[in-house]
Formats: structure tokens, sequence, C-alpha cells
């Protein structure tokens, strides 16, 4: 049985910059599949190169079989794609929209009138179904969006960023849909930067990190190849590098810590594996007293989809987020100064 869809080899750049380096990934039918990484690693132009709306520079790209570089106009009928942007026409009802997006499918208009009224009854839209989209919430337009993606009740849903700016309660609304479209045997292939939303729907995930794949497995398979409990520790709120590399060579010789990772990012945080159970907090301090270093804090938790990517990458999905955030606005300064000269 073929793949719902496979990418081998993946490129592509804008100009000068690389936004896929060489993806490689495949999503087995009825699974959520999750593609995990911070702004700016190359999530959504893989997405659109799966969904026919950039061309790739070179790989392989398949939806059940089907070359989606070869035949793009037969691929999109198998796949419906909900972007992160929601574009709605604001003097249109939801009803009246989800009508034009069914002509546009050229859907039978008897069949994709009941169809209309089961995903408004499945998303919770049914009172606000006659009501102009215009005055809808950020939630509702998003399910509505949802909506439209699945009209034509294609094989594969593709989600970019589904619950970004959205309340709890809708985000929550959005996870229980994707769930029972699982359960009916939809295959659902979702970006997000939320460590938690990806943990809690994925049944496998690929961690991407500067237009490449670091991790791949299901969410307790990548936290079991970390191994241990994770100890995040502080010498002082802003350690000097020099400590922090002193407490890393003495902790590693520790015989119950498996890893030390110095976080930079984090004012020079020290983040330790370590497999010796509840009483290592005590062990660790009392190893850092002997040899004349405090420590400001210490905190033990189990493994986390953050401690996969912190162990392949050095540094936190946080981490990432603000470097890429500071790197935009870098940018966007830079391209303000030139218009000023």
């Amino acid at each position: 049985m073929a793949s719902a869809v496979l990418i081998e080899n993946l490129q592509k750049s804008y100009g000068s910059t690389v936004a896929v380096k060489n993806i490689s990934f495949k999503v087995e039918p009825g699974e959520i599949f999750g593609l995990l990484g911070p702004n700016g690693a190359g999530k959504t132009t893989t997405i659109r190169c799966l969904c026919t709306l950039a061309k790739p520079d070179a790989g392989k790209i398949e939806i059940g079989g089907l070359s989606v570089i070869e035949k793009p106009r037969q691929a999109r009928k198998k796949l419906g794609y909900v972007a992160q942007e929601v574009a709605l026409d604001k003097i249109l009802t939801g009803r009246e929209l989800l009508e034009l997006q069914a002509a546009l499918y050229h859907l039978p208009e008897t069949g994709s009138k009941q169809r209309i009224n089961k995903l408004l009854q499945l998303l919770g839209l049914e009172e606000y179904a006659d009501r102009k989209t215009g005055t809808y919430s950020g939630g509702l337009r998003k399910r509505l969006d949802l909506a439209a993606g699945l009209l034509h009740q294609p094989d594969l849903l593709v989600l970019d960023e589904p619950t970004v700016g959205l309340d709890i309660e809708s985000r929550f609304i959005v996870w229980d849909f994707l769930r029972k479209l699982r359960e009916a045997g939809t295959t659902v292939l979702i970006t997000s930067h939320y460590l938690e939303e990806i943990d809690a729907l994925a049944d496998r995930l690929a961690i991407i990190d500067r237009g490449e794949v670091i991790a791949e497995g299901s969410p307790s398979e990548l936290k079991d190849r970390v191994g241990g409990d994770r100890v995040t520790l502080k010498i002082r709120e802003f350690s000097p590098q020099e400590e922090a590399e002193k407490a890393k060579e003495i902790l590693q010789n520790v015989p119950f810590v498996e890893e030390v990772i110095i976080n930079q990012a984090q004012g020079n945080s020290l983040n330790l594996i370590v497999t010796h159970g509840n009483s290592s907090l005590s062990k660790i301090e009392t190893t850092l007293e002997e040899i004349g270093l405090p420590t400001f804090s210490i905190a033990q938790s189990r493994p986390s989809l953050d401690d996969v990517y912190l162990a392949a990458t050095g540094r936190t999905l946080m981490d990432a987020e603000l470097a890429a955030a500071g790197s935009r606005d870098l940018k966007a300064e830079k391209k303000q100064q030139m218009k000023q000269i």
C-alpha cells in the first residue's frame, strides 16, 4: 500500500535563501503526522511544495503514489489545504462561503448541501452558519476554513499552524475534530511550533530545523531515545561561560549523569540527562558545592519533545523561535535603513 505522503530529498531556495535543504519523510494512511519546528525552519515551504503552491528545486513528492510534481492537477483533487492565514469573504455568510467552495469544486448540488450541513454540525457552526463571516471570531473563522478544506472529502488534509492565535477553548475544539477525522480514516498532516499540540495529536512526527529533518518517530519513541530524566540547572541567573564549562566538566563525571548541554541562550544554564531518580538533585548540588559553585535554580522533569530538540540542536525550541524573531527584526531594520539612504 502506497504511503499517504512520500517526500524524498526535497530542496527549495528563494534566491540566495535556502528554505529547505534536504527533507525526507513519509506519512502513512489514516494517521496524524506532525511537522514540528520553529518559524523559519522550512515547514511551510515543505507543505507549499506538497500542495502544488511552490515548485521544488529538487526532490520527489507523492500523494498516495501519485507524483505531485508530474501530475499537480490530479494531486490537488486528493488533498485539502488549510493555510495559516484565514482568508474569508467577509460579506458572505458561512453557509454561502461553503456553497461557493462546493461550486468551485464542481460538487453535485444535492450532495454538497448534505455535506455542508454535516460539516457545520461537526464543527459546531450551525448557529453561526447564516451570519456574515466578518462577524466571526478567530476560532469560528478557523473552523469554517477547516470545513472548506474538507468539503470535497480529500484523502489528505494539510494544516499549516491550525491553532495559531486561537484561545484554549477553540484550540481544543480543533484538536477534538482532528482526532475524529483520523478515526474516520482521513490522513492529517499538521505543521506547528507548539510542542503540546504535536505531542497531543501526532501519531508520528518529524522535527525540522534549518531546512532539514533532525528527528523522526512517534512522540514516545523520540522521548525514549533521549532517555533519563531532565535536570535544568543554573549556577547563577546569568552564569559566566567559564563557570558553566567548569560545572559541565565536573558533572559529566558523575555516574548517573549521561549528558550535559550548555544552553547559552538561557544564561549558560546547564541541561542534564540523569538516570538516578529523585535523589539526583541533592547529589548534583553537593557536587557543585564541593568545587565552590553555587546553585541558583534546579529542576527535574520527564523528557519532552523540547528535550529531543535540545539534544539534537543544543538549543530549545523557544530559543530557536527567539533567534528567528531577532533575525527577522534585524533584516527589517536593515531594509528600512536602506530605504532612508
